[in-house]
């Protein structure tokens, strides 16, 4: 379910964050729009719109696996839009208008430039959005799917230990999202160092004592 969600999530916080910064006026408020609108919507509602009212629209109700991972992408996306139309912004203008004078398409200009320098730069927000998302998945167990709060109140009403199985929970949530913040730090200085942006190993700041008469 993290999965699959986190996937769409990202697709749809790429997609509405790069339409956010399009030349076209209409674009961006559409994408806007959306964001605002998927935003501004409790996941625990989404989830029940999914689930229950969505298969009156479709004539078929929805499998609770694909329900949760619309359900969950769709409202988690929206924050990851965010992240990207700000890590684009933050890109320095020109760099952009040094696309322009190569001749580059503004498709060329956003994988080639803009995306590759503002990536690094969305790892951090989008690495807490994710344990953000990790916790939101706890929502689907109200359409019965046997996710992790799902299975442990099951085995907490079959051995009738409330307390150790509760912080039994807690505990897995807590070294799944230090597996998920320390596997994105890494990505993150991956990408840097392809980007060429990280600090190199060994260097330090050099501090010229006072009174040397170094300008």
């Amino acid at each position: 379910m993290l999965l699959l969600s986190g996937l769409l999530a990202g697709a749809a916080a790429f997609a509405a964050g790069i339409a956010r910064t399009h030349r076209r006026w209409i674009v961006r408020f559409l994408a806007g729009l959306c964001t605002e609108v998927f935003r501004g919507t409790s996941a625990l509602v989404m989830i029940f719109w999914v689930f229950f009212v969505l298969p009156l629209a479709l004539g078929r109700q929805l499998v609770p696996m694909w329900a949760g991972t619309l359900a969950l992408g769709l409202t988690y996306g929206p924050y990851g839009a965010e992240i990207v139309r700000g890590a684009l912004g933050a890109v320095d203008p020109a760099q952009r208008e040094g696309g322009i004078a190569l001749g580059f398409t503004p498709w060329q200009r956003m994988r080639l430039i803009l995306l590759p320098q503002a990536v690094p730069e969305m790892i951090p927000p989008f690495s807490n959005l994710l344990v953000e998302l990790l916790k939101g998945t706890a929502l689907v167990s109200v359409m019965g799917m046997g996710d992790l709060a799902f299975s442990g109140n099951l085995v907490r009403l079959a051995l009738q230990e409330s307390a150790e199985i509760h912080l039994y929970v807690l505990l897995l949530y807590f070294a799944i999202a230090f597996l998920l913040t320390r596997s994105m730090r890494g990505l993150e200085r991956r990408l840097k160092a392809g980007a060429g942006t990280a600090p190199r190993k060994g260097t330090a700041a050099v501090r010229v004592p006072e009174g040397s008469g170094a300008a």
